[in-house]
């Protein structure tokens, strides 16, 4: 397979991007320059938000890739360049957008991909799960031509390559294994009861690869999460467990801190979901439990 990403030196690009390495693809990797790709992947260095320098790299490939991902799409302009660029360069295309397209006021338990509830222009009519949404649609209204599509929503992403923390305050947390091990107690909204459903980095790069050539995932949207369902105090005490070390939680309350933080919303509900869609499919399906993936990312940050 011809594999070209949107990114690569990213925490899902470049994992991406080794995963589909291993796996003997070709991969050319699109980024500024500014960190390292994976060894063995073609760098083609354009800033892609200069649509003229894109459009000319992009060009002078001369090809027709098996399969183009756009890891850093994040605006409707992101996605228009992608559908012009690639509408015919790409035989399949992949949006990775977010589980934070649905409204947190109004989610169902598990969450299914087909919801009246998506965020609204309203409160923080400038955030990211807006946009990823303003994004999906662009691409669902759009004509594509022959490129086939396929959008998946990923909930947190977990895995070595990023900071651990899943839950305001110590969200992606670069000092939180310090803390853990020094006893200092992690600050939990609501003492970390929130449901969610964490998947592991390299579970969804072999989910992403899988879509290649798999004819019936075009004009299709997935939920895609790992096995297990968790409290989100669970996800630190598996951490704490692999540290060998007490877990103290100081509650934070709910109400309050979404008062106070309002942006923090998408944060403060249950994230699980309805995995039919993509358990009937004919894709890779995340099968590592959370303790193993936790176990690698603790053991990667601890080097």
């Amino acid at each position: 397979m011809n594999l070209l990403i949107i990114g690569g030196s990213g925490h899902v690009s470049g994992t991406l991007a080794r995963t589909a390495l291993a796996g003997g693809h070709h991969v050319w990797t699109t980024t500024r320059g500014k960190r390292p790709v994976p060894g063995g992947a073609k760098s083609l260095i354009v800033d892609r938000h200069d649509h003229k320098a894109m459009a000319s790299v992009i060009a002078g490939e001369n090809r027709v890739w098996d399969l183009v991902v756009d890891c850093i799409c994040y605006d409707v302009p992101d996605i228009q360049q992608d559908i012009d660029l690639f509408r015919n360069r790409a035989r399949q295309f992949v949006f990775v957008s977010t589980d934070f397209v649905y409204n947190p006021a109004q989610r169902t338990f598990p969450q299914p991909e087909e919801t009246d509830h998506y965020v609204q222009m309203d409160k923080g009519s400038k955030s990211y799960g807006l946009k990823k949404r303003l994004c999906e649609q662009a691409l669902m209204d759009a004509d594509t031509g022959d490129m086939a599509w396929t959008i998946v929503r990923p909930c947190h992403i977990y895995g070595p390559g990023s900071e651990l923390g899943c839950l305001p305050l110590h969200g992606r947390d670069p000092d939180l294994i310090r803390k853990m091990q020094t006893g200092e107690a992690l600050q939990l909204v609501g003492a970390g009861h929130f449901l969610q459903q964490p998947i592991l980095v390299h579970d969804l790069a072999a989910t992403i690869i899988s879509i290649a050539g798999c004819d019936t995932v075009g004009r299709e949207i997935f939920n895609i999460a790992g096995p297990d369902m968790i409290e989100s105090w669970q996800y630190y005490q598996i951490i704490a467990d692999v540290l060998a070390v007490d877990l103290q939680i100081e509650e934070i309350p709910v109400q309050s801190y979404a008062e106070q933080n309002p942006d923090k919303a998408p944060f403060l509900c249950h994230r699980i979901y309805n995995l039919n869609c993509l358990q009937v499919s004919d894709l890779n399906v995340p099968s590592t439990s959370i303790e193993e993936g936790l176990r690698l990312h603790v053991e990667a940050l601890s080097v």
